[in-house]
Protein backbone atom coordinates (compact mmCIF):
# COMPACT_ATOMS: atom_id res chain seq x y z
CA UNK A 1 0.00 0.00 0.00
CA UNK A 2 0.79 3.91 -0.67
CA UNK A 3 1.98 5.03 2.69
CA UNK A 4 1.85 8.69 3.94
CA UNK A 5 0.01 11.68 5.48
CA UNK A 6 -1.33 14.84 5.12
CA UNK A 7 1.71 16.78 5.42
CA UNK A 8 0.95 20.46 7.68
CA UNK A 9 2.47 22.26 4.38
CA UNK A 10 -1.24 21.23 2.76
CA UNK A 11 0.95 21.40 -0.72
CA UNK A 12 1.71 17.83 -0.62
CA UNK A 13 -0.59 15.10 0.10
CA UNK A 14 -0.63 11.50 0.07
CA UNK A 15 -3.17 9.29 -2.51
CA UNK A 16 -4.50 7.74 0.46
CA UNK A 17 -7.93 9.07 0.77
CA UNK A 18 -10.78 8.42 3.36
CA UNK A 19 -12.73 5.37 1.87
CA UNK A 20 -15.94 5.94 1.93
CA UNK A 21 -18.77 7.83 0.17
CA UNK A 22 -17.86 9.44 -3.46
CA UNK A 23 -14.63 9.52 -2.05
CA UNK A 24 -14.16 6.20 -1.89
CA UNK A 25 -15.79 5.58 -5.10
CA UNK A 26 -13.20 7.65 -6.60
CA UNK A 27 -10.32 6.06 -5.01
CA UNK A 28 -11.76 2.44 -6.05
CA UNK A 29 -12.20 3.62 -9.86
CA UNK A 30 -8.27 4.23 -10.03
CA UNK A 31 -6.21 0.92 -10.78
CA UNK A 32 -3.62 0.45 -8.42
CA UNK A 33 -1.86 -1.96 -10.60
CA UNK A 34 -0.37 -1.99 -14.29
CA UNK A 35 -2.41 -5.53 -15.02
CA UNK A 36 -5.62 -3.38 -14.02
CA UNK A 37 -4.82 -0.39 -16.02
CA UNK A 38 -7.28 -0.32 -18.80
CA UNK A 39 -5.06 0.98 -22.61
CA UNK A 40 -2.25 2.76 -22.93
CA UNK A 41 -0.77 -0.42 -23.72
CA UNK A 42 2.51 1.04 -25.82
CA UNK A 43 3.51 3.09 -22.46
CA UNK A 44 2.40 0.11 -20.38
CA UNK A 45 4.84 -2.44 -21.87
CA UNK A 46 7.53 -0.24 -22.18
CA UNK A 47 7.15 0.46 -18.11
CA UNK A 48 6.77 -2.96 -17.00
CA UNK A 49 10.36 -3.50 -18.96
CA UNK A 50 11.73 -0.32 -16.82
CA UNK A 51 10.69 -1.50 -13.59
CA UNK A 52 11.38 -5.09 -13.97
CA UNK A 53 14.81 -3.92 -14.82
CA UNK A 54 15.13 -1.37 -11.80
CA UNK A 55 13.89 -3.99 -9.48
CA UNK A 56 16.92 -6.05 -10.50
CA UNK A 57 19.40 -3.65 -9.88
CA UNK A 58 17.85 -2.14 -6.84
CA UNK A 59 18.17 0.95 -7.77
CA UNK A 60 15.71 3.74 -8.52
CA UNK A 61 13.83 4.03 -11.56
CA UNK A 62 14.64 6.63 -13.75
CA UNK A 63 12.65 9.95 -14.03
CA UNK A 64 9.60 9.94 -16.08
CA UNK A 65 7.68 12.39 -17.62
CA UNK A 66 4.15 11.84 -18.83
CA UNK A 67 2.50 14.22 -21.39
CA UNK A 68 -0.85 14.19 -23.27
CA UNK A 69 -4.25 16.11 -22.81
CA UNK A 70 -5.95 16.25 -19.22
CA UNK A 71 -8.25 13.54 -18.38
CA UNK A 72 -5.99 10.08 -19.90
CA UNK A 73 -4.54 9.39 -16.49
CA UNK A 74 -1.32 10.58 -15.96
CA UNK A 75 -2.25 10.28 -11.81
CA UNK A 76 -3.17 7.65 -11.73
CA UNK A 77 -0.32 6.26 -13.86
CA UNK A 78 2.02 8.08 -11.11
CA UNK A 79 0.77 5.54 -8.44
CA UNK A 80 0.33 2.72 -10.56
CA UNK A 81 3.44 3.17 -10.97
CA UNK A 82 4.90 3.62 -7.15
CA UNK A 83 2.68 0.13 -6.53
CA UNK A 84 5.13 -1.70 -8.63
CA UNK A 85 8.42 -0.21 -7.35
CA UNK A 86 6.52 -1.11 -3.92
CA UNK A 87 7.28 2.55 -3.01
CA UNK A 88 5.71 5.57 -1.36
CA UNK A 89 4.53 8.48 -3.28
CA UNK A 90 4.49 12.08 -2.98
CA UNK A 91 1.96 13.93 -5.15
CA UNK A 92 2.08 17.67 -5.72
CA UNK A 93 1.93 20.17 -8.47
CA UNK A 94 3.89 22.71 -10.01
CA UNK A 95 1.94 26.46 -9.05
CA UNK A 96 2.12 24.93 -5.40
CA UNK A 97 5.45 24.55 -4.99
CA UNK A 98 6.37 28.91 -5.08
CA UNK A 99 9.94 29.02 -3.26
CA UNK A 100 12.88 26.93 -3.41
CA UNK A 101 12.26 25.91 0.53
CA UNK A 102 8.98 24.57 -0.83
CA UNK A 103 10.88 22.25 -2.91
CA UNK A 104 13.50 20.99 -0.28
CA UNK A 105 10.79 20.65 1.92
CA UNK A 106 9.15 18.54 -0.26
CA UNK A 107 12.11 16.24 -1.18
CA UNK A 108 13.47 16.10 2.74
CA UNK A 109 10.03 13.84 3.41
CA UNK A 110 11.46 11.11 0.92
CA UNK A 111 13.07 8.02 1.61
CA UNK A 112 15.25 5.87 -0.67
CA UNK A 113 13.52 4.99 -4.17
CA UNK A 114 10.37 6.96 -3.52
CA UNK A 115 8.14 8.73 -5.97
CA UNK A 116 7.35 12.23 -5.91
CA UNK A 117 4.88 13.34 -8.54
CA UNK A 118 4.80 17.04 -9.83
CA UNK A 119 1.28 17.77 -11.21
CA UNK A 120 1.35 20.43 -13.98
CA UNK A 121 5.56 20.56 -14.04
CA UNK A 122 5.16 23.27 -16.86
CA UNK A 123 3.94 25.48 -14.23
CA UNK A 124 7.23 25.33 -11.79
CA UNK A 125 8.78 28.70 -11.12
CA UNK A 126 12.06 29.14 -12.74
CA UNK A 127 14.49 29.20 -9.90
CA UNK A 128 12.14 25.92 -8.34
CA UNK A 129 13.06 24.16 -12.01
CA UNK A 130 17.05 25.18 -11.45
CA UNK A 131 17.00 23.63 -8.31
CA UNK A 132 15.69 20.24 -9.40
CA UNK A 133 18.23 19.89 -12.04
CA UNK A 134 21.05 18.28 -9.69
CA UNK A 135 18.12 17.11 -7.15
CA UNK A 136 17.48 14.73 -10.65
CA UNK A 137 20.58 14.34 -11.98
CA UNK A 138 22.82 13.88 -8.43
CA UNK A 139 20.59 13.74 -5.86
CA UNK A 140 21.73 16.98 -3.58
CA UNK A 141 20.44 20.31 -3.68
CA UNK A 142 22.71 23.40 -2.38
CA UNK A 143 20.88 26.01 -0.45
CA UNK A 144 21.96 29.30 0.84
CA UNK A 145 20.77 29.95 4.85
CA UNK A 146 20.77 32.90 6.25
CA UNK A 147 20.66 36.47 4.90
CA UNK A 148 23.64 39.48 4.12
CA UNK A 149 26.99 39.05 5.75
CA UNK A 150 25.96 35.38 7.94
CA UNK A 151 24.46 33.88 4.56
CA UNK A 152 26.66 30.78 4.01
CA UNK A 153 25.53 27.80 1.19
CA UNK A 154 24.82 24.25 2.97
CA UNK A 155 24.87 20.85 0.65
CA UNK A 156 21.91 19.01 1.00
CA UNK A 157 22.10 15.81 0.20
CA UNK A 158 19.31 13.46 -0.75
CA UNK A 159 17.94 9.89 -0.84
CA UNK A 160 18.01 8.66 -4.95
CA UNK A 161 14.36 9.03 -5.93
CA UNK A 162 12.00 9.01 -8.92
CA UNK A 163 10.64 11.99 -10.05
CA UNK A 164 7.54 11.81 -12.09
CA UNK A 165 6.14 15.02 -14.13
CA UNK A 166 2.89 15.27 -15.78
CA UNK A 167 1.87 18.28 -18.20
CA UNK A 168 -0.67 19.06 -20.47
CA UNK A 169 1.67 21.14 -22.56
CA UNK A 170 5.00 19.20 -23.07
CA UNK A 171 6.47 22.25 -25.35
CA UNK A 172 6.54 24.30 -22.55
CA UNK A 173 8.67 22.56 -20.72
CA UNK A 174 12.14 24.30 -21.15
CA UNK A 175 14.79 21.71 -22.82
CA UNK A 176 17.26 21.40 -19.47
CA UNK A 177 14.62 20.23 -17.54
CA UNK A 178 12.80 17.65 -20.56
CA UNK A 179 16.10 16.36 -20.93
CA UNK A 180 16.88 14.95 -17.85
CA UNK A 181 13.87 12.56 -17.98
CA UNK A 182 15.49 9.52 -18.64
CA UNK A 183 11.66 7.52 -19.51
CA UNK A 184 9.08 10.32 -21.80
CA UNK A 185 5.98 8.88 -22.66
CA UNK A 186 3.22 10.34 -24.54
CA UNK A 187 -0.70 9.27 -23.76
CA UNK A 188 -2.61 8.89 -26.59
CA UNK A 189 -6.42 9.27 -26.30
CA UNK A 190 -8.52 5.91 -25.69
CA UNK A 191 -9.75 3.47 -28.52
CA UNK A 192 -13.99 2.93 -28.22
CA UNK A 193 -12.76 -0.32 -27.06
CA UNK A 194 -11.03 0.67 -24.27
CA UNK A 195 -13.06 3.27 -23.30
CA UNK A 196 -15.95 0.65 -23.16
CA UNK A 197 -14.25 -1.72 -20.79
CA UNK A 198 -13.25 1.29 -18.37
CA UNK A 199 -17.42 1.98 -18.39
CA UNK A 200 -18.16 -1.74 -17.87
CA UNK A 201 -15.59 -1.57 -14.77
CA UNK A 202 -16.71 1.63 -13.63
CA UNK A 203 -20.25 0.40 -13.34
CA UNK A 204 -19.17 -2.52 -11.76
CA UNK A 205 -17.67 -0.31 -8.91
CA UNK A 206 -20.89 1.46 -8.85
CA UNK A 207 -22.70 -1.65 -8.26
CA UNK A 208 -24.71 -0.18 -11.62
CA UNK A 209 -26.10 -2.79 -14.22
CA UNK A 210 -25.18 -1.77 -17.98
CA UNK A 211 -26.18 -3.15 -21.07
CA UNK A 212 -22.77 -3.77 -23.22
CA UNK A 213 -24.13 -1.64 -26.09
CA UNK A 214 -24.75 1.02 -23.70
CA UNK A 215 -21.42 0.67 -22.21
CA UNK A 216 -20.05 1.34 -26.12
CA UNK A 217 -22.58 4.59 -26.87
CA UNK A 218 -21.19 6.25 -23.41
CA UNK A 219 -17.87 5.30 -24.72
CA UNK A 220 -18.23 6.72 -28.23
CA UNK A 221 -19.06 9.90 -26.70
CA UNK A 222 -16.51 10.56 -24.35
CA UNK A 223 -13.72 12.25 -26.24
CA UNK A 224 -11.29 9.19 -25.85
CA UNK A 225 -10.86 10.22 -22.33
CA UNK A 226 -11.88 7.82 -19.09
CA UNK A 227 -12.41 10.83 -16.98
CA UNK A 228 -15.13 11.90 -19.50
CA UNK A 229 -16.48 7.72 -19.57
CA UNK A 230 -16.45 8.18 -15.99
CA UNK A 231 -18.56 11.53 -15.46
CA UNK A 232 -20.65 10.69 -18.22
CA UNK A 233 -21.54 7.24 -16.65
CA UNK A 234 -22.35 9.35 -12.83
CA UNK A 235 -24.84 11.03 -14.69
CA UNK A 236 -26.87 8.42 -16.60
CA UNK A 237 -27.16 6.64 -13.66
CA UNK A 238 -28.60 9.49 -11.69
CA UNK A 239 -30.83 9.61 -15.25
CA UNK A 240 -31.80 6.07 -14.59
CA UNK A 241 -32.15 5.97 -10.78
CA UNK A 242 -34.64 8.30 -10.61
CA UNK A 243 -36.80 6.64 -13.74
CA UNK A 244 -36.23 3.61 -11.23
CA UNK A 245 -34.42 1.93 -13.73
CA UNK A 246 -32.89 -1.51 -12.88
CA UNK A 247 -30.13 -1.26 -15.58
CA UNK A 248 -28.92 0.97 -18.01
CA UNK A 249 -29.80 1.09 -21.38
CA UNK A 250 -29.57 3.04 -24.61
CA UNK A 251 -32.91 4.86 -24.07
CA UNK A 252 -32.32 6.47 -20.83
CA UNK A 253 -28.48 6.73 -22.58
CA UNK A 254 -29.58 9.00 -25.21
CA UNK A 255 -31.89 10.93 -23.03
CA UNK A 256 -29.57 11.88 -20.80
CA UNK A 257 -27.11 12.82 -23.16
CA UNK A 258 -29.26 14.97 -24.86
CA UNK A 259 -30.22 17.15 -21.87
CA UNK A 260 -26.67 17.29 -21.20
CA UNK A 261 -25.96 18.17 -24.27
CA UNK A 262 -23.78 15.28 -25.74
CA UNK A 263 -24.22 14.96 -29.12
CA UNK A 264 -23.09 11.80 -31.26
CA UNK A 265 -19.02 12.90 -31.52
CA UNK A 266 -19.17 13.67 -28.04
CA UNK A 267 -19.17 17.56 -28.56
CA UNK A 268 -20.96 19.44 -25.46
CA UNK A 269 -22.54 22.82 -25.75
CA UNK A 270 -18.90 24.86 -25.38
CA UNK A 271 -16.99 22.68 -28.47
CA UNK A 272 -20.60 23.21 -30.43
CA UNK A 273 -20.85 26.53 -29.81
CA UNK A 274 -16.67 27.16 -30.25
CA UNK A 275 -17.36 25.67 -33.77
CA UNK A 276 -21.05 27.33 -34.62
CA UNK A 277 -19.14 31.29 -33.59
CA UNK A 278 -16.41 30.69 -35.85
CA UNK A 279 -18.89 29.56 -38.74
CA UNK A 280 -21.42 32.51 -38.23
CA UNK A 281 -18.86 35.73 -37.31
CA UNK A 282 -15.72 34.11 -39.33
CA UNK A 283 -16.60 32.08 -41.82
CA UNK A 284 -15.19 29.49 -40.49
CA UNK A 285 -11.80 30.63 -40.18
CA UNK A 286 -8.97 31.49 -39.85
CA UNK A 287 -9.42 33.29 -36.49
CA UNK A 288 -6.86 34.01 -34.09
CA UNK A 289 -7.46 31.82 -30.38
CA UNK A 290 -7.87 34.92 -28.19
CA UNK A 291 -10.62 36.04 -30.33
CA UNK A 292 -12.24 32.78 -30.07
CA UNK A 293 -12.21 32.97 -26.52
CA UNK A 294 -13.34 36.48 -26.16
CA UNK A 295 -16.36 35.36 -28.17
CA UNK A 296 -17.23 32.12 -26.20
CA UNK A 297 -16.40 33.62 -22.99
CA UNK A 298 -13.51 30.80 -22.14
CA UNK A 299 -9.76 31.29 -21.05
CA UNK A 300 -7.15 31.09 -23.89
CA UNK A 301 -5.36 28.11 -21.90
CA UNK A 302 -9.04 26.69 -21.46
CA UNK A 303 -9.63 26.01 -25.04
CA UNK A 304 -6.11 25.44 -26.35
CA UNK A 305 -6.13 22.59 -23.77
CA UNK A 306 -9.42 21.33 -23.03
CA UNK A 307 -11.26 21.98 -26.11
CA UNK A 308 -8.48 22.44 -29.07
CA UNK A 309 -7.46 18.80 -29.05
CA UNK A 310 -9.97 16.74 -29.60
CA UNK A 311 -11.28 18.92 -31.97
CA UNK A 312 -7.77 18.46 -33.79
CA UNK A 313 -7.91 14.90 -33.16
CA UNK A 314 -11.43 14.63 -34.59
CA UNK A 315 -10.75 16.37 -37.87
CA UNK A 316 -13.29 19.13 -37.35
CA UNK A 317 -10.64 22.11 -36.71
CA UNK A 318 -7.24 22.35 -37.95
CA UNK A 319 -4.11 24.88 -37.08
CA UNK A 320 -2.78 27.67 -39.49
CA UNK A 321 -0.11 30.12 -39.83
CA UNK A 322 -3.42 32.54 -39.75
CA UNK A 323 -5.47 30.49 -36.82
CA UNK A 324 -7.91 28.08 -36.28
CA UNK A 325 -9.77 26.53 -39.05
CA UNK A 326 -12.90 24.51 -39.31
CA UNK A 327 -13.40 21.99 -41.57
CA UNK A 328 -15.54 20.81 -44.03
CA UNK A 329 -16.14 17.54 -41.98
CA UNK A 330 -17.26 19.57 -38.38
CA UNK A 331 -20.04 21.48 -41.21
CA UNK A 332 -21.18 18.59 -42.19
CA UNK A 333 -21.46 17.32 -38.34
CA UNK A 334 -23.51 20.52 -37.59
CA UNK A 335 -25.77 20.23 -40.54
CA UNK A 336 -24.61 23.74 -41.96
CA UNK A 337 -23.99 24.41 -45.55
CA UNK A 338 -20.06 24.08 -46.19
CA UNK A 339 -19.06 26.89 -49.36
CA UNK A 340 -15.84 26.96 -50.40
CA UNK A 341 -14.23 30.17 -50.65
CA UNK A 342 -12.87 31.77 -53.18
Amino acid sequence: MIGGVFMADKRVISPETADDGEAGIEKSLRPQRLAQYIGQDKVKNELQVYIAAAQKREESLDHVLLYGPPGLGKTTLAMVIANELGVSIRTTSGPAIERPGDLVAILNELHPGDVLFIDEIHRLPKIVEEMLYSAMEDFFVDIVIGQGPTAHPVHFPLPPFTLIGATTRAGLLSAPLRDRFGIVAHMAYYTEKDLTEIVLRSADIFHTAILPAGAHEIARRSRGTPRVANRLLKRIRDFAQVAEQSKIDLPIIHKALKLLQVDSHGLDYIDQKLLRTMIKFYGGGPVGLSTIAANVGEETDTIEEMYEPYLLQIGFLKRTPRGRVVTPQAYAHLGIPFKTKN
